[in-house]
């Protein structure tokens, strides 16, 4: 069974930081590319950000370019998303996903459960 299990989420203040951690288990993690995808309240999914298997290649949105980082550590079967310079408007559910490919944001059947992260003074 494919279990993604995102974690490291909570209340941050503006300027802040906070990393994410995604467990996957139930498929060869080291074989997929994967992407963090979030949710705010009242609005569509949107992408974040993507590494390629060996995790050589990120990509990032706009929205998060220059503040966010994703990385991944195949031996332990986990993603990361390195949240730096946090703001009101990534205040969202994040989600790790089993895809490289944007198109992740219209199958929420490869996400994982989600870790909220709220972002206020």
């Amino acid at each position: 069974e494919v279990q993604l299990v995102e974690s490291g989420g909570g209340l941050v203040q503006p300027g802040g930081s906070l990393r994410l951690s995604c467990a996957a288990s139930g498929f060869a993690f080291e074989m997929f590319d994967m992407s963090w995808v979030r949710q705010a309240p009242g609005k569509g999914p949107e992408w974040v950000s993507a590494v390629n298997t060996g995790g050589s290649a990120m990509y990032y949105a706009d929205s998060v370019k220059g503040r966010f980082t994703i990385s991944r550590d195949n031996a332990k079967n986990t993603l990361y998303l390195q949240m730096n310079s946090l703001k009101p408007e990534d205040t969202a559910k994040y989600y790790c996903a089993l895809s490289g490919t944007r198109v992740v944001i219209t199958r929420p059947d490869y996400w994982g459960q989600g870790t909220q992260v709220t972002v206020s003074s």
